[in-house]
């Protein structure tokens, strides 16, 4: 495609002004079908689907799509088919594939990278074993690689200890902020509305007749969707606020040598250090960011309205020892970027996808849990056929199931 960067930033820009004005213009209508808040990953594929359902759809955040604060925000996630026995995430991963690929092909700028993802453990776990078995199952491909195959396919590891690998080569890696960006652009081209705008919380125990703005107007529709992230238990404390866990995670990028061609896409997989639980992930030197490195375990209590992002010096002490143990050549690489987010977790890491106890019209979306941004199109179907009547709630993501104690089970 013979678009130039600057080009295709300008054209990002552009319609991104647009988006501002056609949403304004919509959001006086009288009434809409429907009201999703929050454009994030669950939020704008929530929108997008019922726009395609011949809906009449306004789409709400109060920042941007995919802003800073946001837990859809950020350069990249890893879309992969492996969840050990939870049969339902790779189905939902593959099926989601298919619309990250489309929307990518679109783009003069990737949203997809087929990296390939890699995992490696230290023993036989049921983790791999379950997963080599469902992905079979699925028709997904998956590889089992022993130690000779991986130093001889990726010697820029140490791997020291390792059992084991197994590569998903049809998967990868998500530009998050520029694939939400690009997809709500894409929907209010395709004629759905888009509305910069704060909303206050429903009043508990009255009647739901339209929303509020934090200026005051009244927004009304038939159906409300809140995917909100980490703002559900804000919007709901009295439901959701012991039963939604919002977690500090920090991400760091390091910087190979120039010229140094091993830790980038074309030799470097995303990959995941999964061992007993303690997760350590990362992906290449995508698009000249630097090798981005991540210590997947929930960090202290969040509030994401007022947590100072500033990376701390221990978290960065954690992924510099691991990088010297597995990533020997980086181990004095300097660091080129850090990011402060934060997960939105269910107690077990099961996502929310519920009508609310006493709205009927109001969905609940959200408990993304770390893992979330890859289902983006599947959640945003299920959320949209239950608004349509098309299909049954999923027992796996009902608000009865999600409990106040927290027991990771879904990684």
């Amino acid at each position: 495609m013979s678009v130039t960067r600057r080009e295709t930033l300008a054209g990002m820009a552009a319609t991104a002004a647009s988006l501002a004005g056609a949403g304004r213009a919509r959001a006086h209508s009288p009434g809409w079908d429907a009201i999703v808040i929050g454009a994030g990953t669950f939020g704008a594929w929530t929108a997008e689907m019922l726009r395609r359902a011949g809906k009449r759809v306004l789409l709400v955040d109060a920042w941007a799509p995919a802003n800073a604060r946001a837990s859809s925000g950020g350069e990249s996630r890893m879309t992969r088919g492996a969840y050990g026995g939870d049969e339902i995430y790779s189905r939902m991963a593959s099926e989601s594939l298919v619309e990250w690929k489309r929307l990518s092909e679109a783009l003069a700028l990737p949203i997809f990278h087929q990296t390939g993802v890699l995992f490696f453990f230290e023993k036989e776990e049921d983790y791999a074993l379950k997963s080599l078995d469902v992905n079979k199952r699925l028709g997904l491909s998956m590889e089992r690689l022993e130690p000779k195959t991986l130093k001889k396919r990726w010697p820029q590891l140490d791997w020291t200890g390792i059992r084991f690998g197994l590569y998903e080569p049809d998967f990868g890696a998500l530009m998050a902020r520029r694939a939400i960006e690009s997809l709500v652009a894409s929907f209010v081209r395709a004629g759905g509305a888009y509305r910069h705008a704060a909303i206050a919380a429903p009043k508990q125990g009255q009647p739901l007749k339209h929303l509020t703005t934090s200026d005051g107007e009244k927004l009304y529709a038939d159906q409300y969707v809140f995917a909100c992230g980490p703002w559900l238990k804000t919007l709901f404390p009295s439901l959701l606020g012991d039963r939604l866990f919002v977690t500090r995670q920090e991400v760091f990028y390091f910087a190979p040598d120039a010229g140094d061609r091993r830790f980038g896409p074309s030799a470097l997989p995303g990959w995941a250090d999964f061992n007993e639980g303690d997760l350590y992930y990362g992906f290449p030197d995508l698009e000249g960011r630097g090798f981005k490195i991540a210590h997947d375990r929930h960090g202290p209590p969040v509030d994401p309205d007022a947590e100072d992002r500033t990376p701390s010096p221990e978290a960065l002490a954690v992924v510099r020892a691991y990088m010297a143990r597995r990533f020997p050549a980086l181990a004095k690489a300097p660091l080129s970027e850090a990011r402060v987010c934060q997960y939105e977790n269910s107690a077990n890491g099961d996502f929310l996808i519920d009508r609310h106890p006493d709205w009927p019209q109001v969905l609940l979306v959200g408990m993304g849990s770390g893992h979330g941004f890859k289902h983006g199109p599947a959640v945003g179907r299920r959320a949209a056929d239950l608004i349509l009547g098309n299909g049954s709630l999923e027992p796996r993501f009902s608000l009865k199931t999600k409990s106040a104690r927290q027991d990771r089970a879904v990684y």
